[in-house]
């Protein structure tokens, strides 16, 4: 019925809207009320300044773009350009051998052992908390390590690379290189530590490694990274610069899951070079066995020996007592270097040339020495010795001052009085008595100088000290004392204030045992190639100064020190316990009075043989109770083993 009604309206068809068709909803509603319509047909033009808010907000939303855009683009693009480089390359450093040691026979006492250690990178691919701490306990299983004492390990340490565990047992490597993959940031490293041949043996002469400090790595870090360990004491920090290694470098490209997509090698691993020393190996195996005897036999825990060869200055051995196992340290014993630490008799301590010492009668062949230097008095004078000097008080002739002898010696020329060591002859000599001039404390201790006392000797291990001689003025600041007479007597027998280290000791007698020539006391005799063993440097012997020692007044006090041994025209030589050795010797020995009641330093001076000496030894045992002759057997049996083996 409404057919016929029906119209079809025909409709424009287009796709796009024109700028004159946009209507704003409320003026098109305000349009609708006003003319009465409601079929939104009407077109209402849109406000300027609308456009033109609309516009500047869509061009600074487009300006704010373009300079982001920028910014990434051009100002960071390069930074962002290294970093993505950087995550895709990584530097590994490719193991070498530091260098080892021999003695001069060509043994071997440093080695280095194969070992793998678990390395953590805080600087690995990112990775999720939920994933980090499954890693982390997987790995704390491995180890049967507390999962959080390994966590706060890790969390704790200041460097981007964290040694999880050195030295891995044989089981858990084979774990932890099949699951290696699965263990994101971790890797298996090779490396290598140092294994010492009868480590307390050698220990003040090797030293031992240490973990590198983050001042070391500033220093060189084309040679060492933070995982390294650098030499701490002994030959091994002395010679840090020749035994080192310098590693090699490989370039490693990976993908986005870390991945290795490609390896390229940037630089060949150059091993260390290695030293070959004076050391007579069996030797110093034997004096320390003999002193270690000797120590326990007289109730001591301290002593050491140093042997030299005349005719070089060559450390044929070095023995400090107590020493330590130097392996402790390379195997990371926690519990063993705590108690080396922790020790009261210092084993660290290296007493040969850090630990002072009043010498004793050690002293009085350079007061002989400088006494004819000076010309103060003939080699052939006698001067009777009852026992004793009496000495007046200056200010108070009343009282008087006795400085005593161990016994009456007689008459007594420099011979023997080198021999029987009367300290009366050298109280005269040194301080002056009666018609006698003395050499006075500013002479001696010029002579004593000369002869090296007071200045470090310069031998290639560290931690030398100097001694000390005490003069007028040293006692005038330091104590607010002046100098008195028995200040001079009592340095003239190597007593009261004086403190000389071993080391000291033994090279001022080289002129005596070579005829004029002191040497620069040297470990290490030459340096080689690790691989090769070719010859790279050999190290000359360095003589200090020579002919400054008249070579007649040295041979006076040679013949005085050889009949100590032999008790020429002696009847208390000192030394004759010697005279059965199987070569002839020369011997100065030396008592020496400490603060502690009843126990003194014993020292003796020995070269061997007479004629052309072929070894000078100094020992010196600390605390001896009671005046005896603790270091003549040492001298005795090393030196019998010595020449007749």
């Amino acid at each position: 019925m409404f057919g016929r009604f029906k119209r079809r309206i025909k409709f424009k068809q287009r796709r796009d809207i024109e700028p004159h068709e946009i209507i704003l909803d409320k003026l098109a509603r305000e349009k609708e009320e006003e003319w009465g319509v409601s079929i939104k047909r009407v077109n209402v033009p849109l406000l300027e300044k609308t456009l033109t808010g609309f516009l500047v907000v869509l061009f600074l939303i487009m300006l704010v773009l373009f300079f982001k855009t920028f910014q990434l683009q051009v100002l960071e693009g390069e930074s962002y350009l290294a970093q993505a480089v950087e995550n895709k390359f990584i530097i590994q450093s490719i193991e070498a051998e530091r260098g080892v040691i021999y003695d001069k026979n060509l043994k071997q006492l440093v080695f280095n052992i194969p070992q793998f250690d678990l390395i953590y990178d805080k600087e690995s691919l990112e990775q999720s908390k939920e994933e980090e701490d499954k890693v982390l306990k997987e790995v704390a299983r491995i180890l049967e390590k507390d999962y959080e004492g390994l966590r706060n390990e890790i969390a704790s340490s200041t460097d981007s690379l964290v040694y999880v565990s050195v030295n891995l047992e044989r089981e858990k490597l084979i774990i932890l290189q099949t699951k290696i993959n699965e263990l994101t940031g971790f890797e298996i490293r090779k490396t290598s530590t140092r294994d010492y041949e009868d480590g307390e043996v050698f220990a003040h002469l090797m030293g031992y490694m240490g973990k590198i400090k983050r001042k070391e790595l500033e220093g060189s870090p084309e040679f060492y990274s933070i995982l390294d360990y650098v030499g701490r004491d002994g030959l091994e920090n002395y010679y840090e610069d020749i035994l080192r290694k310098s590693p090699g470098k490989v370039k490693i490209e990976r993908d986005a899951l870390g991945n290795i997509l490609s390896q390229e090698t940037e630089a060949l691993p150059e091993s260390g070079k290695s030293l070959v020393l004076w050391l007579d190996s069996d030797l110093q195996k034997k004096v320390k066995e003999v002193l270690e005897n000797k120590l326990y036999e007289v109730g001591s825990k301290k002593g050491v020996v140093i042997a030299l060869d005349p005719k070089t200055g060559g450390i044929l051995s070095l023995v400090s007592l107590p020493s330590f196992d130097n392996n402790v340290f390379s195997k990371g014993e926690s519990s063993s270097i705590e108690k080396i630490l922790n020790d009261e008799n210092k084993p660290l301590f290296n007493r040969v040339i850090s630990g002072r010492y009043v010498t004793g009668s050690t002293i009085k062949p350079l007061i002989a020495l400088a006494g004819l230097e000076e010309k103060i008095i003939s080699p052939g004078k006698y001067i009777n010795c009852h026992g004793s000097i009496i000495v007046e008080d200056l200010w108070t002739p009343e009282v008087v001052w006795e400085y005593k002898d161990l016994r009456a010696h007689g008459y007594t020329d420099m011979r023997k009085a080198l021999a029987e060591s009367c300290n009366v002859y050298f109280y005269r000599l040194g301080g002056g008595y009666k018609e006698q001039d003395g050499l006075g404390p500013t002479r001696i201790k010029k002579y004593l100088q000369m002869f090296g006392w007071q200045d470090k000797t310069g031998i290639d291990i560290p931690g030398e000290v100097n001694g000390f001689i005490p003069d007028k003025e040293w006692k005038k600041r330091v104590l607010g004392q002046g100098w008195w007479d028995g200040d001079t007597y009592h340095l003239s027998i190597g007593q009261g204030y004086l403190q000389i280290t071993p080391i000291e000791v033994v090279t001022s007698f080289l002129p005596i045992a070579n005829n004029g020539k002191m040497f620069k006391p040297q470990v290490v005799k030459k340096i080689i190639n690790s691989e090769t063993a070719e010859l790279i440097e050999e190290i000359e012997p360095e003589i200090i100064k020579e002919d400054f020692i008249d070579i007649e007044n040295i041979q006076v006090v040679r013949e005085g020190m050889r009949q100590a041994v032999t008790g020429y025209n002696s009847p208390h030589a000192s030394a004759m316990f010697l005279s059965s050795l199987p070569v002839s010797a020369a011997v100065k020995t030396g008592t020496a009075e400490t603060p502690r009641e009843d126990l003194y330093h014993n020292w003796a001076t020995v070269f061997a043989p007479y004629d052309d000496p072929e070894i000078l030894i100094t020992i010196m045992i600390e605390d001896v109770e009671g005046v005896r002759a603790a270091t003549l057997p040492v001298a005795y049996e090393v030196l019998n083993w010595y020449f007749s083996r």
